[in-house]
């Protein structure tokens, strides 16, 4: 079954309306520049009430990270109460080692060339733990850091499904496009930020969470 991780959480509401919904992990953005940020004081209370009231059903809590220090990710970590980190920037595989057991890559290649080549660099020291992904691809755009609504080519997500052994696919997913996506790379997991919003960054529809969990979920 597809692994769902909804992204760019801002309240308790929308924590927990998406973990009633059935997503396994919920992501929490520290960059400062995305429309979707949260303070580290903020996160913590959030996730805190979240985890009182689901207890061992509260999904994975990941905190998303850009071009930060391993102090800074890891302090925000503990004192968030996260259960693993996301790095969405242009970090070393250095970076990535030092924070071994508790952190995963985001790539966003310009072609499949790059998309190999990152993950070969990434790829010796993703986690092995089987409940969070090895790489999560999403769609280039220059400038940005995820969060765009941009895909990531098919040609690219399957080079880099074959390279890796979790592949999580993100990058302009909806709920109406979630299943052919699936269907046409079978990714580990799928991840998806603004495809689930209305209006207002950062803020999710409840429909739309329900609806986009739902086609995931019923793709073989």
């Amino acid at each position: 079954m597809t692994i769902v991780k909804i992204c760019g959480i801002t309240t308790l509401d929308d924590a927990r309306m998406a973990a009633e919904a059935g997503a396994d992990m919920l992501g929490f953005n520290f960059f400062k520049r995305s429309a979707r940020y949260i303070e580290p004081a903020a996160a913590r209370t959030l996730c805190v009430a979240l985890r009182a009231e689901l207890g061992a059903e509260c999904p994975l809590l990941v905190g998303v990270f850009v071009n930060d220090l391993v102090s800074r990710v890891s302090l925000t970590m503990e004192q968030v109460g996260l259960n693993f980190a996301q790095l969405s920037g242009d970090e070393s595989f250095e970076m990535l080692r030092e924070l071994r057991g508790i952190a995963f890559k985001a790539i966003r290649p310009r072609n499949t060339a790059e998309a190999l080549e990152d993950t070969r660099y990434y790829g010796q020291f993703a986690l092995t733990d089987p409940r969070i992904p090895s790489i999560l691809l999403d769609a280039y755009k220059a400038g940005e850091y995820g969060g765009t609504g941009e895909q990531a080519a098919d040609a690219i997500a399957l080079e880099v499904k074959a390279a890796t052994p979790r592949l999580m696919l993100a990058g302009g997913l909806t709920p109406d496009n979630v299943a052919a996506r699936i269907a046409a790379v079978q990714p580990w997991g799928v991840d998806v930020a603004s495809g689930v919003e209305g209006d207002q960054p950062g803020r999710k529809d409840p429909a739309k969470v329900k609806a986009f969990i739902e086609a995931a979920m019923e793709v073989d």
